[in-house]
């Protein structure tokens, strides 16, 4: 401390300073052209005339906190740590609040514990919220449960910054008491309870933040994010690769209430992770955003809320976590600064992270044995109740439906684009298998399949015909996990993910490069969304209205019960 001291004097020479910067200060909301002076990872000074062993002159350059993830799943890019910090630590995030919710219902604490030790030692500083749901309701089989007790062995760890997302807002309002003693548990240890409350409203809505929940990410237009902020929670804008929220969201960032507004992630696939946080504060900013607001929305209101006292600004005694901006329009950063230490140069790392070993997990797709069977559906009328989706969206809707009826089970109607669905339960080999009707896909002929279906990950299979969605099933359980493309017995495209049957054990570019040939194989059979698979991925998430499916059948989120899919 004394030698920082004597760097901010201007007695001792900074380890570094950059000279001649454009420095964002969130404090007044101004830009001021100065030197920053920086000592073992930490901003000693900024002010001008400064001395560093190293001097690197910016020349009138932005110099910007860094970007944090305020909500990611990293799972959901279907890479391993050290490859999500390739793609978006070039992109200035530096920082990340992980919920590891989907390797947690594969795998409980092991899973947890495989993601801490996973990213260790990267350029990416990974704080962890703990799952609040596995599983997220009892509607669905999940490989683990996860109490108040299990979460209790982790709460003191200082990297795990609270409770995450308590999705099961109705075991809240009914007082549940598993749900209770999680909330006790982020309550007595001071720690962030996340939210996850899709259309509450009204007294439900003042039940749920009396609860301790302090913010959420489920907001999808004004009016909704309004009466949040209203009632004090912090919203976190959401810009996923399914749910896309900023556009219809960009309004409460130009109110008085910014201060409460975080940007995040929630679900990105590989295809999404170049342009990150900053691709979202550049349509903030295109969005009428004043640069400076949006900026503090993705860095130091998000510090602000969770405790990190010294993220999020360009300060003395801030760690020294920053960007080189050439301006302030496109963001993307020239160079990226993380403890001090240039970590990513004009979009590439410039540190090796390569040997970093991944810890060991056993195989996790565990289905009793597949028989063409499974796919079957004993038709009671020609009429059922579909789930329809709407892409951009993770509500679904329940429509009404034609199917076809051959030899006396219900089939697809391509023509009316109702498709068969099934969920296999995968964890514990119960032949639990969940089978429904699903329109908005638009496949023509073959198969999709994935073991990547929040939140309790079993193996989903949408398709025209039972012969390709047994094929596709069956490729899955061969690579303990992936995502399949099959048509006419023939399969076009996969992407197996091993570890946990969410993640790839290749590198970025190789998992980005068999993701688009799955969408472009997925396209050529008649899929007309443009990211099914991230679709499919929800379909099974029983806590976001209207149907979904799980392996045990098709639910309705509104009356929360399962229903008869003839029953209209």
């Amino acid at each position: 401390m004394e030698n920082l001291i004597k760097v901010a004097k201007g007695e001792q020479k900074a380890d570094l300073v950059l000279k001649n910067a454009n420095v964002v200060n969130v404090f007044n909301n101004k830009i001021t052209l100065t030197d920053v002076a920086i000592y073992k990872g930490m901003i000693a000074g900024i002010a001008q005339n400064y001395e560093g062993i190293k001097e690197i002159d910016l020349a009138g350059k932005y110099l910007s906190p860094s970007f944090i993830d305020g909500h990611v799943h990293i799972e959901s890019s279907m890479c391993l740590p050290k490859e999500f910090a390739k793609a978006v630590v070039p992109e200035g995030t530096v920082t990340v609040i992980a919920d590891p919710h989907e390797i947690s219902n594969v795998f409980g604490l092991h899973g947890i514990s495989f993601m801490r030790e996973a990213c260790k030692n990267l350029p990416l500083q990974v704080y962890m919220m703990l799952p609040s749901c596995v599983p997220a309701t009892q509607f669905e089989t999940s490989g683990f449960d996860l109490a108040s007790y299990d979460l209790s062995f982790l709460i003191d760890s200082p990297e795990i910054l609270g409770i995450a997302e308590m999705m099961n807002y109705s075991g809240v309002l009914n007082c549940d008491k598993d749900v209770m003693s999680k909330l006790i548990l982020g309550k007595s240890n001071h720690k962030k309870i996340d939210g996850h409350a899709p259309n509450l409203t009204g007294k439900d809505l003042c039940a749920y933040i009396a609860s301790g929940v302090m913010s959420d990410h489920e907001c999808t237009n004004v009016a909704e994010a309004e009466e949040k902020l209203g009632l004090g929670m912090h919203i976190m804008i959401r810009e996923g690769s399914a749910a896309k929220d900023l556009q219809a969201l960009i309004p409460i960032l130009k109110e008085n209430n910014a201060n409460r507004c975080i940007l995040v992630t929630d679900d990105r696939h590989p295809t999404d992770l170049k342009g990150h946080i900053n691709d979202m504060v550049r349509k903030c900013v295109e969005g009428g955003v004043n640069p400076i607001s949006a900026i503090k929305a993705a860095s130091f209101n998000t510090a602000c809320y969770f405790g990190l006292n010294n993220l999020g600004a360009i300060a003395p005694g801030y760690r020294a976590n920053m960007l080189v901006l050439n301006n302030l329009k496109d963001f993307k950063p020239q160079m990226v600064f993380k403890d001090g230490k240039l970590v990513a140069k004009e979009g590439k790392l410039t540190v090796n992270i390569d040997e970093n070993e991944t810890p060991k997990l056993r195989g996790s797709v565990n289905v009793k044995w597949i028989e063409h069977e499974d796919f079957k559906i004993k038709a009671k009328s020609d009429t059922i109740r579909a789930i329809e989706i709407s892409e951009g969206s993770l509500i679904t809707k329940s429509t009404k439906s034609k199917i076809k009826i051959v030899d006396g089970y219900a089939e697809s109607n391509i023509e009316d684009d109702i498709l068969k669905i099934t969920v296999f339960e995968r964890h514990r080999a119960t032949g639990n298998i969940g089978k429904g009707f699903v329109k908005g896909f638009g496949l023509k002929s073959g198969a999709i399949a994935s073991t990547v279906a929040h939140d309790s990950h079993n193996m989903i299979v949408i398709g025209t015909n039972d012969a390709d969605m047994e094929m596709a099933a069956i490729e899955l359980v061969k690579s303990q996990g992936g995502k399949v493309v099959v048509n006419n017995g023939e399969v076009l495209a996969k992407l197996p993910l091993p570890i946990a049957g969410l993640l790839s054990d290749k590198s970025f570019e190789e998992i980005l490069e068999q993701y688009n040939n799955l969408r472009k194989q997925v396209h050529k059979i008649g899929c007309k969304l443009e990211d099914p698979f991230m679709t499919i991925a929800f379909l099974s998430l029983s806590v976001i209205p209207e149907l979904k499916i799980t392996d045990k059948g098709v639910f309705d989120a509104n009356c929360c019960k399962f229903i008869d899919i003839f029953d209209c």
